[in-house]
């Protein structure tokens, strides 16, 4: 966008400084944070008058946070794994259908991203429960899953629509069949969409919050939840310290991604 003022500097200028504002306006909320967690009192206060480890040594050694860390980091592994070729095949078809069929397998699996979350979670609540699946690992993780597909869709359907199918057709044509085209052709060349997918499955799976306190339960239960318990029981500093690292999680596995795509 910056490209379109070459010879305008005041105009750079001005977008520039817009973009700084917009940035520090998302981050400011997050790195205020930060501070938080290394403070010293039994309360959230900003900013600390006294600094501590406490609440880093309070979370490392309380068994029920890993648990539910270990919990939301398998459940975020998992849901990338299985939604990301899931929407794939999806994209896949929508692509090669086109017409009012695309458009209805679209919509479906686009429906859970419009759908109010307490709507969703109450749905699958009541689907799961007449299972016996509410808090299973398993019936998190379909929860999970149902969240993330949309997502991975929205990324994968601009990557296939630009997508050489002549390379498909040619490859069927010598005696190639569709999930040798697929793992040989396609994905190969939608490495980077793919990627960008897979981060962002991870990432809805990694921070669902409404899902999870419907469906996830007792060593099930995942960090949001636990986190929104804690905040509305206590105000427990131990929240901002958490906050904080998973903060840098994410961070950490956008700059793979990123380097990834880079390179």
């Amino acid at each position: 966008m910056l490209e379109a003022y070459p010879q305008n500097r005041l105009a750079r200028i001005v977008l520039w400084s817009f973009a700084a504002l917009v940035m520090a306006f998302l981050m400011l909320p997050t790195l205020v944070v930060v501070p938080l967690s290394f403070s010293a009192s039994n309360l959230l206060e900003f900013p600390p008058h006294a600094y501590s480890l406490r609440w880093y040594e309070n979370f490392f050694g309380s068994a029920t946070w890993m648990a539910a860390l270990r919990t939301s980091l398998t459940l975020g592994t998992l849901t990338a794994l299985i939604a990301v070729p899931f929407a794939l095949l999806s994209c896949i078809s929508m692509n090669r259908l086109g017409g009012k069929t695309a458009a209805t397998i679209q919509s479906v699996l686009l429906t859970p991203s419009i759908t109010p979350g307490i709507l969703l979670a109450i749905g699958l609540f009541f689907v799961l429960a007449a299972q016996r699946l509410v808090g299973t690992l398993f019936g998190v993780l379909v929860g999970h899953v149902v969240l993330a597909v949309p997502v991975a869709c929205i990324v994968l359907l601009p990557a296939l629509a630009r997508f050489d199918w002549n390379q498909v057709q040619a490859a069927r044509s010598l005696g190639a069949n569709w999930a040798r085209a697929i793992g040989g052709i396609i994905v190969p060349q939608l490495q980077i969409s793919l990627l960008s997918a897979t981060l962002m499955a991870f990432l809805t799976s990694l921070d669902e919050s409404v899902i999870s306190i419907f469906l996830a339960s007792g060593r099930n239960s995942t960090m949001p939840k636990l986190m929104f318990l804690s905040l509305r029981d206590q105000i427990d500093p131990t929240i901002a310290a958490i906050s904080t690292l998973w903060t840098v999680i994410v961070v950490v596995v956008v700059l793979i991604v990123a380097l990834r795509q880079k390179s």
